[in-house]
């Protein structure tokens, strides 16, 4: 690799920005692409320009097929924003933590948020409007409100959806959330917008302890960032065998 790619690509990195190194397989040519910007001696066609930004979005590297091409992604960490650190978010955290999110705490409340109860866990102690607005959750982002408290769920909500999120679930009843939606609807936001909170946060699959529940987040979280919902892969499963 020639060194001003090599410095690219670290510098992608550290800033924990996306980017592909897109390889010719015959003469070693190489070309790296981060956002809207290019490098590098080998020139790339729109297709094979549109293929790598796809491959990005899919998190997937490989042979680009029927050419010479190797698609060789870097993508930042996975990021899970949690805002209330209660017994759910216990939970939760390490599950997430094994999927291989980097995950980070949010609560403004100091007996809640500890080091002893989320030990090696980023914790942030602002209040969750300002946490969002200076965590920037982008589209490897999942953000999971669990607090039940209107003045710290529905300040996160707005705006989380203001952003990428691929994963957007607050935790609560259906009462409770329509409750939630009535607020929001009050403060702005559309129809369009709020359509994108899972709520109530999690499949349905009769969870009830604080670890089932945040299994049954994990597992929507993980069908939003695949796009495909697992009971659909289920089906396609069992109609394969």
């Amino acid at each position: 690799m020639r060194r001003e790619l090599l410095d690219a690509l670290l510098q992608a990195r550290t800033a924990k920005k996306a980017a592909v190194l897109v390889t010719h397989l015959a003469d070693g040519r190489q070309a790296l692409v981060a956002g809207d910007a290019v490098s590098g001696d080998l020139p790339l066609a729109p297709a094979d320009l549109a293929a790598a930004r796809q491959a990005l979005r899919d998190d997937r590297s490989g042979r680009l097929s029927e050419s010479e091409l190797f698609l060789q992604v870097f993508n930042p960490p996975l990021r899970l924003l949690v805002v209330g650190a209660v017994h759910i978010a216990q939970a939760l955290v390490p599950m997430a933590q094994i999927l291989g999110y980097d995950v980070t705490i949010v609560d403004p409340r100091p007996a809640f948020a500890t080091e002893q109860r989320f030990p090696g866990t980023t914790l942030v102690d602002e209040w969750p409007d300002d946490a969002m607005a200076q965590l920037a959750p982008d589209r490897r982002t999942a953000v999971v409100t669990l607090t039940h408290d209107p003045k710290l769920d529905d300040p996160a909500l707005t705006e989380a959806l203001k952003s990428d999120s691929f994963y957007i679930a607050a935790l609560g009843s259906t009462r409770t959330h329509a409750k939630r939606l009535e607020r929001l609807r009050a403060a702005g936001l559309g129809e369009d917008t709020l359509a994108r909170i899972h709520a109530p946060a999690g499949l349905a699959i009769g969870a009830k302890s604080p670890a089932e529940i945040a299994l049954s987040v994990c597992a929507q979280m993980t069908a939003a960032l695949r796009g495909a919902p697992p009971l659909v892969k289920a089906e396609a499963q069992q109609a394969a065998q």
